[in-house]
């Protein structure tokens, strides 16, 4: 009830990223509770976000179906934004899960290897919602609404498509 008028705007997607050397054998693997169960039987390092941002709980909620408990000798909560994730499994050579937005932003950064992709479970739906007036009635509904209406648009829409870096678009609309 905070929020009225959701709309879908876009998506992406999760992958899993890790060492060059891929010591767990992921490489390829379309699977992504196969990708974790084989980090666990290795019990190569695996940092985690740790933030209760939506990656977190997309990752916690791959964690649930594979029954396998983490252990801290191997897996690493930082409480860190995504960029820093990054930073901290490159310097020790470990996975993570990403979105692929900011991946593709932090490349040129990073020895790290895009690893797994392409599990429906790793879709990565992003929507707009305008802040309920009847709750909040000093917010800008109207500007929420016409923001809305123009992100949702057919130009808005363009816009979105024609995002890259390297090349690569980072997010499809819907």
């Amino acid at each position: 009830g905070f929020g009225v008028n959701r709309k879908d705007v876009m998506y992406n997607d999760f992958i899993f990223v890790g060492p060059e050397n891929d010591p767990a054998r992921i490489l390829g693997e379309k699977n992504a509770l196969n990708v974790l169960r084989k980090i666990a039987k290795k019990k190569h390092y695996f940092v985690s976000r740790g933030d209760d941002s939506g990656t977190h709980k997309k990752e916690l909620s791959l964690w649930k179906n594979v029954k396998i408990k983490t252990e801290r000798m191997w897996y690493k909560e930082v409480g860190q934004g995504m960029g820093r994730v990054l930073q901290i499994s490159n310097e020790l050579g470990a996975y993570t899960l990403t979105d692929r937005g900011t991946w593709l932003t932090m490349i040129p950064k990073l020895s790290l290897k895009l690893l797994s992709e392409g599990d429906p479970k790793l879709y990565n739906p992003y929507s707009i919602i305008a802040i309920n007036p009847a709750l909040y009635p000093k917010v800008n509904y109207i500007g929420a609404i016409s923001l809305i209406e123009w992100i949702t648009s057919q130009e808005g829409k363009k816009l979105i498509e024609k995002y890259k870096i390297n090349g690569e678009t980072l997010f499809i609309p819907t």
